[in-house]
């Protein structure tokens, strides 16, 4: 019996957070495959208890600072229910147009600095060379792509990260009329580098197929805001406030995040389960202009959610540059709250996947509980069924342990998880097989 304990705390750098693998093989077979998130607990449901709903969205923002204005509005529209408070429609066009900008960044993050690499058989972004053309034009798309995303979430929000403008009740403040044809246009000209980018994940070859479910918040048209919950395992459409009555909580002792289920399934959320289940939503031009790869979902190969990412940028481009061509934005007054106590729930479709926050509020405004399910969470149990799958198929062709690394390593960035959201896939620990050095 051998062991193979293989750390990863300094050479992983292209994914976020901290998580642990550990498996036995025994003949050949995987028999224990865990993994976990191992980032320590910060507590958040417990710090939020006591705190005024004016001050709640600010403080759940700080979960994390990659997917932060998800968690801001997610926590408004919980705080805005519980108060009875409607949003005026100009204040879900300034979502939308924030959830954008968040999607544009932080897919073009992901795909180019994390997952790219991969496929140019590449340690990391800054090993592309800048004076091959293909790979210069690389480089520029990234920033492009990212930089576009930046400013709509700044002109829109004032930051890509922690944003200031989105208040419980609607925005401090708008974008000046003089700042939307400038905006428009950074939009138009980053559109060819996120075709490009489609074009680019379309001819990945990596493949990797374990049939699992699918579940996101879906409406038409397509939208991060708003929708019924939906499974391609049922007919079933769950409203948001029902969240509760559709998700299973699984403890998973050796993992510091809770793992979720469904009708005693796992399932994935994020761009493959929303490009999967509403793909008939995306905006007209995204449709028209990528048809033919559309015609690859639905997809249960778990590379393709690098795809959707893709697909999803460019669906936010077209459909950002129609509300900002189409669209006249005046200051209004924050709507004023029907009542201080209550129970709000609030779902958005960030950039992993479905994000949901719970509040109670007592009749002076102070909440006395709450609940976050962030989509690492919900895609853990598949993370790590995914794993031991890929693991399997390896063991026959005798892996040295660089290559089981990377191939671990890829199944985990196909799914792009943020482990801070959830509470660097640090130890690898391997009983029962002697893997050799590369």
């Amino acid at each position: 019996m051998h062991t193979v304990d293989l750390s990863l705390t300094e050479e992983i750098t292209k994914v976020e957070g901290s998580a642990f693998l550990d498996v036995q093989v025994r003949g050949g077979k995987v028999e224990k495959c865990h993994f976990g998130i191992s980032e320590s607990k910060r507590f958040y449901t417990q710090a939020m208890r006591g705190k005024p709903w004016r001050g709640l969205p600010a403080l759940l923002a700080r979960i994390c600072g990659t997917c932060s204005n998800a968690h801001l509005l997610c926590s408004i529209e919980a705080c805005e229910h519980a108060l009875g408070i409607v949003p005026t429609p100009q204040s879900q066009l300034l979502k939308k147009l924030t959830m954008y900008g968040l999607n544009i960044r932080d897919h073009a993050l992901h795909l180019y600095l994390f997952a790219l690499p991969d496929m140019w058989g590449k340690d990391n972004f800054l090993s592309f060379d800048e004076k091959d053309e293909e790979q210069h034009q690389i480089l520029h798309d990234a920033f492009e792509i990212k930089g576009a995303g930046n400013q709509l979430a700044i002109a829109v929000s004032s930051r890509s990260v922690h944003a200031v403008f989105p208040a419980v009740g609607g925005f401090l403040q708008v974008p000046k009329p003089e700042e939307i044809a400038p905006l428009i246009r950074i939009l138009e000209n980053a559109r060819p580098a996120a075709i490009r980018t489609v074009e680019r994940f379309a001819k990945c070859q990596f493949h990797f197929d374990r049939k699992t479910h699918f579940m996101a918040m879906i409406a038409n048209p397509f939208s991060y805001l708003d929708g019924e919950i939906v499974s391609d395992r049922t007919n079933e459409r769950v409203q948001e406030k029902d969240f509760r009555s559709h998700l299973e909580h699984v403890v998973v002792p050796y993992s510091q995040a809770s793992g979720y289920e469904y009708k005693g399934a796992t399932y994935m959320v994020g761009a493959l389960a929303r490009i999967n289940l509403g793909k008939d939503g995306l905006h007209e031009k995204t449709k028209a202009s990528l048809a033919d790869i559309l015609m690859r979902f639905p997809s249960t190969n778990i590379f393709d959610n690098n795809l959707a990412q893709a697909i999803e940028i460019v669906h936010c481009i077209d459909d950002a540059i129609d509300v900002l061509s189409h669209t006249t934005l005046v200051k209004e007054p924050l709507v004023v709250p029907a009542h201080q106590a209550g129970t709000g729930v609030g779902v958005v479709e960030a950039p992993r996947g479905t994000l949901y926050h719970k509040v109670t509020l007592n009749d002076k405004g102070i909440v006395t509980d709450g609940e976050i399910i962030v989509p690492t969470g919900q895609n853990q149990i598949n993370i790590e069924q995914d794993m031991a799958r890929r693991l399997e198929e390896m063991l026959p062709n005798d892996p040295n342990k660089d290559t089981v690394q990377l191939e671990l390593e890829k199944i985990i960035r196909a799914y792009d998880p943020c482990m801070s959201c959830a509470s660097h896939f640090l130890t690898l620990k391997l009983k029962g097989v002697q893997l050799k050095s590369a």
